[in-house]
């Protein structure tokens, strides 16, 4: 097997960021520290933390960087918020597909990569484009390098990211959250309470799959409605139409103080995905969005925190509805929703 190097991206927190974003850049680097040990001993042999505060680089550009400057044999690249339930097993078939002789790749799903194990990765990702992120990149070397890619994606929980603070609440961190949790513990423990009552309705709507979608239907005891939408709002290849949304519409109909009334309508409890409802108004480009410490106080259901009026209007709408109401990114409507809906042990690093 030819040697492995292993990089963990770790975005600091920046000048601008918020107690939210301070609190979410320090727990990502202690997942990060122990993923440095975890791939040391999985047979990596040279694992860094590569660190530093947010900028303009696209992920392409940075990769190219790397590759240049250290001409890794193999590969495996991961932000520090990626993958935190891995297994042993699961870092060992990262390293091992990174070491191989032959043209492969392997990630935790090929089309919304949070980890990237590439071979021969000094003769291919030297000449990756500018790719915004890690979500576009096996799709790459399949469709455009040439390589036999594949992905671990009936592994749910390297499907788990921590993207946000709410996905730290879903993993059971709760220590020195800089804001009152009070509002979404009790909001989760009512979709609990729904996912286990037969004779209730969940809604799940945003960019979920249909593995979550068959684990709904296979592990609640409740009727599951569904609304998938945008399953590639991320990947940035060429030629995207711009982001749209059903439920998105009524909200604009109806203003996003209409949210928790509209839900109601259609479940007694509801999992949302409010990046793509954010997408829906703003566009795609992150930098129209409200800012990152205004969706991380939504996706808690801290309303008093958030200023962007449109997104306080939302978050307000979802606090104070009928039935409870859990918002977040694509990790709660994908396999954040086995933590939402049933109780996990703590995760490793606490």
């Amino acid at each position: 097997m030819r040697p492995v190097t292993v990089r963990i991206l770790h975005p600091e927190a920046g000048p601008r960021a918020g107690v939210l974003g301070r609190w979410l850049a320090a727990e990502r680097a202690l997942i990060a520290q122990r993923h440095v040990e975890a791939f040391r001993t999985a047979g990596a042999a040279d694992v860094a933390i590569v660190s530093g505060p947010p900028d303009a680089t696209s992920f392409g550009e940075r990769i190219r960087a790397l590759v240049r400057a250290e001409r890794p044999e193999g590969l495996v690249i991961l932000g520090s918020g990626a993958i935190p339930l891995a297994s042993r097993r699961d870092l060992r078939d990262l390293v091992e597909a990174a070491g191989s002789d032959a043209s492969i790749a392997l990630a935790n799903n090929i089309y919304s990569a949070d980890v990237v194990a590439v071979a021969r990765a000094s003769t291919v990702l030297g000449d990756v484009p500018d790719l915004p992120s890690d979500n576009a990149l096996p799709r790459w070397l399949a469709e455009v390098a040439g390589y036999e890619v594949s992905d671990l994606r009936r592994r749910w929980r390297l499907g788990v990211d921590v993207d946000g603070p709410f996905d730290l609440v879903l993993l059971g961190v709760d220590r020195a959250a800089p804001v009152d949790l009070g509002r979404v513990h009790v909001a989760l423990a009512g979709a609990r309470r729904v996912a286990g009552d037969p004779a209730a309705e969940l809604l799940l709507a945003g960019r979920t799959s249909a593995a979550t979608i068959a684990w709904l239907e296979r592990s609640t005891a409740s009727r599951t409605r569904v609304l998938v939408e945008e399953r590639g709002l991320r990947t940035g290849l060429a030629g995207q139409r711009p982001p749209a949304s059903v439920l998105g519409e009524l909200i604009e109909r109806d203003g996003p103080e209409s949210l928790g009334a509209t839900l109601a309508r259609f479940g007694d409890a509801a999992l949302v995905d409010t990046r793509l409802l954010t997408a829906a108004r703003f566009g795609r480009d992150e930098a129209a969005w409200p800012d990152a410490e205004d969706r991380y106080a939504s996706d808690l259901l801290a309303v008093e925190a958030i200023t962007d009026p449109w997104l306080r209007a939302l978050t307000a709408s979802a606090a104070s509805a009928s039935i409870p109401i859990l918002l977040g990114g694509h990790t709660l409507v994908g396999p954040g929703s086995r933590l939402a809906l049933r109780r996990q042990p703590a995760p490793p690093w606490t």
